[in-house]
Formats: structure tokens, C-alpha cells, sequence
């Protein structure tokens, strides 16, 4: 049973909105430094989770700790350290006929609960936000990172307990499946869920808690190319949405293209070849690769190939006769989190970005770009697709709520 770990998540977070900004600034800068000092027994930790996962696995790279993601790891939490806190900013601030001041101002949500799969950087950054932002987090991580989200979180415990902070203001749960229920009864002591990972793991959040529930992470990610679209930047804007990192829910998933562009697909796909893309292309787009991209990397689309997250070097292709026919394929198969489109015409544009139901919405730039870090907000806890609370990129402001302060001078309500 848990009851005891959230309680004491719940207790803990009751003193951290009375931690100076000073503080909280202070253990962020100081983990930073003993992150850097512990990057052999953080690699060597992690290195037990990767030998036993095949490399072939997508899941491979976003588990992977290197040298050089570690020294990110210290600089983001250095980042963090810099932005303006987000509690206490007044939203509203009136004064009423009868004499009362009503303040509206941000306060912490409370208690976070986070589930996700093979991402050890997820612990760092989700307690870096949530500390600075006034919450304690219980965090639920795979097995597959069960080495690396160990030494990390008796990491930060033991840089809490340096600053005299309550180390139950992070708590990190048993691997195991059973925990993870547990988790979405917490009712009373959890105040909100956010659950990182594919979307069965989202579906399976979503459906079973009782807690509420942010929903983040999964993308399955259009690029548009338009019939008046720029064939240097498209290919630059396929590339690197498709290639950048694949692992990660901001890749790219299905380029759509107008039926007019088809001679210019072989240059928008060039490069993919370069990495091993394998492209699933409907029958028109087929048509026009098969004699210039690579017959081992190109297929031809099956229904399932359109409305997947491939997390790999993987890739659909669909040709549209209109932009209204790509609305209506990004309608049907988007997962709201991240779509692009590629035209010079400023009228396709603009019905692009306003018909478009997504959290990030891109005209002629990479989808690679949603990330809280890229959006200038330190670091994120997660991408919601969702609409309450919280779209897009979260960060520290998006980590708060809010509560009314109201003075009187004795004020009665009279019926």
C-alpha cells in the first residue's frame, strides 16, 4: 500500500510555497553542480537499464544518458533556476461597490503525479518545475529506467535534505504495475495526473483515474506541402521534423502533398534516404518515387500506415488534390499536438493556421520546435493536446492555479 508515500507527498508540499524564490534557486543551482559531478555513476546506472533493451528498440534513444544529455540536463536545471517564479502573480485585482478588494493570484496546484515511460531526464525536469513552481511530485517511471530514475531521485533527496527540505516533496514509486493503480486512487492526496508516453498509456491514465487528468505527449504530426509551397524549404522542413530525433512526439509522421507537386517529391524526400527513412507512400505518391528513392526504404501505404506514431525511421505519405482535402486528412488522423504546413500563399496560410485544431500550429518552420525549452520556457513537464487548464508546451506558469484573496473591513452579506 502507498497511502503512506502520498500522504507524506501532500504533508511535504503543504511548507514549499513558503520557500523563498532565493531558496528554491539555490537547491536547483546546487543539484546542478552535483549532477555534473555524478555523470559516471548516472551513465553507469543507466547503462544496467540500456543492456537490458535491444538497440534497435525506438524506446533505445530516449532512454540513452550521455556525457553530453547529462551536461543538458545541468544547464536546463541552471535555466530553470533563472525564470521568475510563477506564484504569486496578481490576475485580476478589483475593488467592489460595497468595499471588498478581490485579488486573483497564482498559487501551486499541490501534489503532481507523473507516469512515464523511458525518459530518465523526465525526473530531472519535472522536479526542477515543480519545485520551482511550488508543487511536490510523485513519479510513477517504467522499469525499463528503473536504475537510472533510482540514482536520480536519491540524488535530489539528498540535495533537499542539504538545504533542510522536506525530501518528501519527491517521491518515486515501485516500478511495478500495481503502483500505477494506486496511483490513479489517490484521491486526496494527488491533485493532478500527467501521464508521458504512448498514447495506450495516455488512453489507459485517462480511463481508469480518479484524479484528473492532463493528457500529454502523444503526436502523430503532419507536414502539408502546398501547391505553392517552396521546395528548399520544404525538404530542409521534412528532413528535420522527420530525422532530428524520431523518438521523440514532435517527429514527423505523414507528409501530405499536393497532387501539382508531385515532380518535387524526390527532392523533398532526398535526404531521407540518408537515414534509412522508410517511406509508406499512397499509390500517386508511389508512383512518382519508385525510380528515385531507394526500392528497400520505399512501400507502399497500407490504411494503417496513416493516423500512426512511428517513433522511428519510418514515414507515410498521402497526395491531396486541395488544401481542403489535407484539413480534412489532418482532421481525421491529427492527434492535436503538433501540424505544419509549406506555401507561400498567404491565404493558405492563414486557413492553415485558423482551421488547424492542434497545440502547436507551424507555417514553413519544423515541427521539431515543440519543446518547452524552444518556446522560452526553461524547460516543460509535458506537451498537452488537450484543452482545459493547460495547451501546448507546460511549464512553470502552466504548473499553477489560482485562488481569490479578499479583504474586508467587516463586511456582512445582506439577502
Amino acid at each position: 500500500m502507498l497511502e503512506k508515500v502520498f500522504k507524506s507527498a501532500k504533508d511535504a508540499s503543504r511548507k514549499l510555497p513558503l520557500l523563498s524564490e532565493g531558496e528554491i534557486n539555490r537547491i536547483l543551482l546546487s543539484l546542478a553542480d552535483r549532477v555534473v559531478e555524478m555523470i559516471p555513476s548516472l551513465i553507469g546506472e543507466n547503462q544496467k537499464d540500456l543492456a537490458r533493451m535491444q538497440e534497435t528498440d525506438p524506446k533505445y534513444d530516449r532512454l540513452k544518458l550521455t556525457e553530453e544529455r547529462i551536461r543538458e540536463i545541468s544547464k536546463d536545471l541552471r535555466n530553470v533556476s533563472a525564470l521568475s517564479s510563477p506564484l504569486g502573480i496578481t490576475l485580476e485585482n478589483k475593488t467592489m461597490e460595497n468595499g471588498l478588494r478581490l485579488e486573483k493570484v497564482t498559487v501551486p496546484l499541490g501534489v503532481v503525479g507523473i507516469i512515464f515511460e523511458s525518459r530518465p531526464n523526465v525526473t530531472f525536469d519535472v522536479f526542477a518545475l515543480c519545485l520551482k513552481s511550488g508543487n511536490a511530485c510523485v513519479l510513477k517511471g517504467g522499469s525499463d529506467a528503473e536504475f537510472s530514475n533510482k540514482i536520480i531521485v536519491d540524488l535530489i533527496k539528498r540535495v533537499l535534505q542539504e538545504n533542510n527540505v522536506n525530501p518528501d516533496v519527491i517521491s518515486l514509486l515501485p516500478s511495478d504495475r500495481s503502483a500505477t493503480q494506486e496511483l490513479l486512487q489517490a484521491v486526496g492526496y494527488v491533485d493532478i495526473i500527467i501521464p508521458r508516453g504512448s498514447q495506450n498509456l495516455i488512453n489507459y491514465v485517462r480511463d481508469n483515474s480518479k484524479v484528473p487528468v492532463i493528457e500529454t505527449g502523444a503526436g502523430i504530426v503532419h507536414v502539408y506541402f502546398d501547391r505553392t509551397g517552396d521546395v528548399n524549404k520544404g525538404a530542409d522542413i521534412v528532413y528535420n521534423s522527420k530525422t532530428r530525433r524520431v523518438s521523440v512526439c514532435n517527429a514527423l509522421d505523414c507528409l501530405i502533398i499536393h497532387e501539382n507537386r508531385l515532380k518535387d517529391l524526390s527532392a523533398l524526400t532526398a535526404h531521407l534516404s540518408e537515414q534509412n527513412v522508410i517511406v509508406y507512400a499512397d499509390e500517386r505518391s508511389y508512383k512518382a518515387l519508385e525510380r528515385s528513392y531507394p526500392s528497400k526504404l520505399l512501400e507502399q501505404a497500407k490504411p494503417e500506415h496513416f493516423g500512426t506514431e512511428f517513433l522511428d525511421y519510418k514515414m507515410s505519405i498521402k497526395t491531396v488534390s486541395s488544401l481542403d482535402e489535407a484539413l480534412d486528412h489532418i482532421y481525421q488522423y491529427s492527434s492535436k499536438h503538433s501540424e505544419a504546413v509549406v506555401a507561400e500563399d498567404e491565404r493558405v496560410i492563414d486557413k492553415f493556421l485558423k482551421s488547424v485544431d492542434a497545440a502547436a500550429v507551424y507555417a514553413n518552420a519544423s515541427t521539431a520546435f515543440t519543446d518547452g525549452a524552444q518556446f522560452g520556457l526553461g524547460a516543460e513537464i509535458g506537451i498537452s493536446t488537450q484543452k482545459l487548464h493547460a495547451r501546448g508546451p507546460m511549464a512553470l506558469r502552466e504548473m499553477t492555479s489560482y485562488k481569490w484573496l479578499i479583504r474586508g473591513k467587516g463586511n456582512i452579506r445582506i439577502p
